[in-house]
């Protein structure tokens, strides 16, 4: 029981660090700052144990690393592309609806 409770709080934190990592501001709650470290978390612990050097769920340097590292590449598809600018992509029905308003005043 105790090691699933570690397992969600690291997860968390995991979530946080990898926001920390990804620029820009995200329209990401806590629930999916959490789904985002757990994944991560699984991710490492599992590739941990893979090469050797823990369980999954065991606390090491590799398997924390690479938790964080999937974290933030889950925040970024997530969180969705941006332009250039750093600015959300609007899609075309939203920019020619202002056009058109526009144009009627």
């Amino acid at each position: 029981m105790f090691e699933l409770i570690g397992f969600i709080v690291f997860g968390l934190v995991v979530g946080v660090l990898a926001r920390l990592i990804v620029p820009g501001k995200q329209r990401l709650g806590v629930g999916g700052t959490l789904l985002a470290g757990v994944a991560g978390s699984i991710v490492g612990g599992v590739i941990a144990s893979a090469v050797g050097t823990g369980d999954l769920f065991e606390l090491n340097l590799l398997g924390a690393a690479i938790a964080i590292l999937t974290a933030a590449v889950l925040i970024a598809l997530i969180d969705g592309p941006r332009t250039r600018t750093g600015r959300r992509r609007r899609s075309r029905s939203t920019t020619t609806r202002r056009r058109r308003a526009r144009s009627w005043r």
